[in-house]
């Protein structure tokens, strides 16, 4: 599983901890519940950090070359293109499939 999901997953289970860490602090009269959010900004501020840091060691996945839904093509190629929205001869107009629609009025 990949260790950003991971790092991901920890953030509400590591905040309950911490309320209930501070909770049973602050019931031993050892700290001050008011404590808990500058303590909360500090935790959700390190598990961010550590996300960013994991995302910076993977390697950046391989860019999409295939066509999309519409004949867009990102990397523009043409012979995709072309394959995946083709054009009658002599028309220089795009093809649109409204799915069998009608034209100019509301269903």
């Amino acid at each position: 599983m990949n260790r950003y999901i991971l790092i991901h997953r920890l953030t509400w289970p590591a905040i309950l901890l911490l309320l209930g860490v501070v909770a049973l602090l602050d019931q031993l009269h050892l700290v001050r519940f008011s404590i808990f959010v500058p303590l909360l900004l500090i935790l959700v501020g390190a598990l961010k950090l550590a996300e960013r840091a994991v995302l910076a060691t993977e390697p950046n996945p391989e860019p999409y070359t295939g066509a999309m839904p519409g004949g867009a093509n990102p990397a523009g190629n043409q012979a995709t293109s072309q394959a995946a929205n083709p054009q009658p001869s002599g028309s220089t107009a795009p093809m649109h499939d409204f799915q069998n629609k009608s034209e100019g009025g509301i269903l």
